[in-house]
């Protein structure tokens, strides 16, 4: 029995050792540049990697496979994209009567009535009647206590930093003028004209700027680039437009001042040097350089955050969507794996 377990941790600990120097050989390959460039040059090949099929092919079929592409570039496609738009703006006329509702309810000038406060969520059908009654006196009693605010009170703030996207944006200097933040819209371009959308923020006045709404205009390119057509996927935003910001007096966030201390070498006098440098602010995005990332950010808020903003105020929405995100990220893993 001793000599089997004697035997039995040489041979742990022979694996063990294999296992170092497996690793050890690792890092030295890892270490090689020609190694290095040599995994480079075969994992660049397994990308798209042409077959050779086309190259082999005789002429008179080469051109049958251009009719083929040309058939797929048709105009049909951007057809499509243009009635698309043209439906969106239908229904952006139907909405607007909500949205209008929703600008007064948070600016507290219209109180919704009784029946409209109703909201019968899941978690609610599972509580008892009793309960339920019994909840609604400890609210009524809070709402007693304190005073009643009007409408709702940091309602795009609390937005803005319930989103990821937006909360590395906002910075706590922003967050005191966010609070006059009253409305964000999003206008479409007028039929015949070329795509486009133009994102709006409406202020109520305050000690910050003179501007009533800042605006962001996004152009879109919405058929196929002539020397690219197959990459084309849909209307994309090609480019953006922003407004001026005619900030008070020392009231600029997007701007900050440093002082330096600078000594002359020759007299050892000091003097204090003050420059100006741009300062972080989600207040940048009304100046945005021509970028995917600021693109990015002008569809999300067209496509999500401005129309379903009060499921981004509970927070609902941005369950769903990591939801979707842990599923797509599974999905990854999988096919991951299945590389491997």
């Amino acid at each position: 029995q001793d000599l089997d377990d004697v035997e039995e941790l040489q041979e742990e600990e022979t694996g063990e050792e294999t296992k170092i120097k497996a690793c050890q050989l690792t890092l030295q390959m890892m270490q090689n540049p020609q190694i290095l460039a040599a995994l480079q040059e075969r994992l660049d090949g397994l990308v798209e990697t042409p077959t050779g099929y086309i190259e082999s092919l005789l002429r008179v079929v080469k051109r049958r496979v251009n009719t083929l592409k040309n058939l797929q570039v048709s105009r049909i496609e951007t057809k499509f994209y243009e009635e698309v738009h043209n439906l969106e703006r239908k229904y952006a006329v139907l909405y607007q009567p909500l949205l209008d509702k929703r600008f007064e309810i948070i600016n507290a000038i219209d109180e919704p009535t009784e029946e409209e406060c109703e909201w019968k969520s899941d978690k609610e059908d599972e509580i008892s009647e009793e309960l339920e009654e019994k909840a609604k006196i400890e609210d009524e009693k809070k709402d007693e206590e304190k005073e009643d605010p009007k409408g709702i009170l940091e309602f795009w703030l609390t937005v803005f930093k319930n989103v990821d996207l937006f909360s590395d944006m906002v910075q706590q200097h922003d967050e005191p003028i966010l609070k006059h933040l009253k409305d964000t819209k999003v206008k479409l371009s007028a039929a015949g004209q070329p795509m486009s959308f133009v994102l709006e923020f409406h202020f109520e006045p305050n000690d910050y700027f003179t501007n009533e709404v800042l605006t962001n205009t996004y152009r879109m390119r919405s058929e196929p680039d002539d020397f690219d057509p197959f990459s084309f996927d849909g209307p994309e935003i090609m480019g953006c437009t922003e407004c001026q910001t005619d900030w008070k007096k020392g009231k600029d966030v997007t701007l900050k001042t440093i002082k330096k201390q600078q000594k002359n070498k020759g007299r050892g006098t000091v003097r204090t040097v003050t420059n100006t440098v741009s300062s972080d602010s989600f207040f940048n995005f009304f100046a945005p350089p021509e970028v995917p990332e600021n693109f990015k950010i002008g569809h999300f808020l067209h496509e999500c955050i401005i129309p379903r903003s009060v499921s981004y105020l509970t927070g609902e929405a941005i369950e769903v969507d990591d939801d979707v995100y842990d599923e797509e990220g599974e999905e990854a893993d999988e096919l991951f794996k299945k590389l491997r």
